[in-house]
This record gives structure tokens, sequence and C-alpha cells, in this order.
């Protein structure tokens, strides 16, 4: 069953590289978020919020899983190849390589025409921080640190997922990641309801994100310094993150950058000093963005064989057992 998986993930991201997330079409991902912001605000209310936000956590599972198993079951059931279609189908949409990349480009572009009032706007869709007053070098430095966090919590984590359970547990994966999106938030409103979603979603990327670093440092030359020098870079630095596991890729993207990542954001007015990642080798520069993505091209296909030498061996293991 794993060959199955593995040839449905690899067809999932030939799928997502040349369709993407279409706007106008049916997504996966939007009906978790209408049901998740439906259910919160149903019962984030009153007591017992941590009860009711794993109740949340557990209906958005139980549904996603439920459908999507019973998708893959029924196409298995025609013929294998029909179940590797609708497999790489679903999984394709738990992905996110063409649309993170188009992001980040989006913000690219009005920095190549010295237009900076519009890279802000655009940087402001894809970021959580203020970004009315940043400079280039600040611009570039959200796009690049959201290029370098989403690269496992868009592309490979799923992935990772769907070695292990298929198109079900890619999507239940995409599940954890969205509640933990919508209601993870250590504020008086979600601290308590959001708490199983980002614990979750904390182990979730625990493994995923440490591979995914692992595959940009050994598919990218870094620009400034050597390779032991980026390793030992991502192993100072990684740590230093709030999350356990966005440290990783954004640790990985600024040493093979040579620029420093982190330092002082505002969200709402109210500044958040982030840990640097990375050392200040040369200043980021809007050419820096496009070279993120560059990581991601390249990082993408080493997470694949990654998952096909782990499957095989799985595969191996079980025949002898």
């Amino acid at each position: 069953m794993i060959i199955f998986h593995l040839a449905a993930i690899t067809l999932a991201v030939v799928i997502d590289s040349i369709v993407g997330d279409p706007p106008n079409l049916p997504h996966p991902v939007r009906w978790m978020g209408s049901l998740i912001y439906s259910l919160e605000k149903s019962i984030n209310k009153g007591s017992f919020r941590k009860v009711k936000g794993t109740v949340m956590l557990a209906i958005v599972l139980l549904v996603t899983g439920g459908a999507s198993f019973l998708a893959v079951h029924f196409a298995y059931l025609l013929h294998p190849a029909a179940g590797i279609l609708v497999e790489a189908v679903l999984i394709s949409t738990a992905i996110a390589q063409k649309s993170l990349k188009e992001a980040a480009l989006t913000v690219y572009a009005p920095l190549e025409k010295g237009n900076t009032e519009e890279a802000r706007l655009k940087l402001s869709y894809i970021v959580g921080r203020d970004t009315d007053r940043l400079d280039e070098p600040e611009i570039v430095r959200g796009a690049v640190e959201t290029v370098a966090e989403n690269t496992s919590d868009g592309i490979t984590a799923p992935l990772f997922w769907a070695l292990i359970g298929g198109a079900p547990l890619a999507l239940m994966y995409r599940g954890i990641n969205t509640c933990d999106s919508i209601v993870g938030y250590r504020n008086e409103k979600f601290r308590d309801f959001g708490w199983a979603s980002a614990r979750l979603d904390d182990a979730a990327n625990w493994i995923p994100s440490r591979l995914t670093s692992l595959c940009m440092l050994a598919g990218s030359r870094p620009s400034h310094v050597t390779t032991s020098k980026a390793w030992e870079i991502v192993r100072r630095d990684a740590k230093k993150h709030p999350s356990p596991n966005s440290g990783w890729g954004e640790a990985a993207v600024a040493a093979l950058l040579g620029v420093q990542l982190g330092g002082i954001n505002y969200y709402k007015g109210v500044e958040s000093n982030r840990a640097t990642m990375g050392d200040p080798l040369v200043q980021l520069e809007k050419k820096h963005i496009v070279k993120a993505n560059q990581i991601v091209t390249v990082t993408v296909p080493i997470f694949l064989i990654l998952l096909w030498l782990g499957g095989m061996l799985i595969e191996m293991a079980a025949a002898w057992v």
C-alpha cells in the first residue's frame, strides 16, 4: 500500500506545481476553514474552553479524515489506478508549493519596479505583522520568512503524513494546521480554546520541520559560508524560535542566503521582539525572495526522494517480517 501512497504523493506534487490552488474552484482547506469558523463562533464561550477547543478539533479531524477515507476507499475498490489518482488529487489540495512561491513573487514584483507601497500591501496579505511602515529589507524579510516557515507547513509536512496514511492523513494534517492558524493564538480569546490545536500542530510538525531543514541544506549551496558553517548556524539558531518547529526552516534559509531573519515585528502597533536567525553577512535585498523560492524548488524533490527511500525501506522490512 505504501507504494500506492508514494505514487500518489509524486503525482500530487506534479498536479500542484501545474494547477496550484485556483481561487474559484472548490477546495477542502476552504471548507475546513468554514467549518472551524462556524464551530468556533458557536462554542468558544463560557467555561471549559480547553475541552470545547479539543471537541472542535476532533470534529474537524473526524469530518476531514472520514470524508477523504471514504473517497479513497471506494476509488481503490474500482481500480488501483483510480485510487492513486483520487489520492493524488486530494493530497495536491493539502500542499501549496505553487501558491507559496506565487505569494512571495507578488511581493517581489512591485519591489522590482520600485513600488514599495504596493509591496507592503502584498506582504500584508501573507503575514500577520504590521507592514505599513516597513522599508525594503524588512519587506523582504517578511516574504523570505513566510517562504521558509511554510515550506514545511504547506508542502513537506502534508507529504510526510501522506506517506504514513495516504490522503486521509495528509488532509487531517491540513485540518490540524488550519485549526492552529485560526485559533492557535496566545490571546485572551484563543489561549484556552486553541490550546489543543496548537499543541497537536507542534507535534505533527516536529519531524517534518527537521527533515525539511536537512533537505534544504543538502540541496542548496550556501552563498557566503561553508556547508559545515551553515549546519552550525541551523543547530545554533533553530531552537531560538518561539515555535518548536518554525525555526528549522528559517534558520536553514538564513544560513543558505547569508542573511539574518527574525528581529522586531509589530502586531497592531504592539512590538514583538523575535529571536534572530542566521548571521547578517549581507543585507536583505529583493533578490533574496527569488533565491528563497529557488531553495523550495530544490528542497521538494529531495524530500520526495527521502520519502521514496523511507517508503521502500518500510516495504522491505514488512516483507522480511
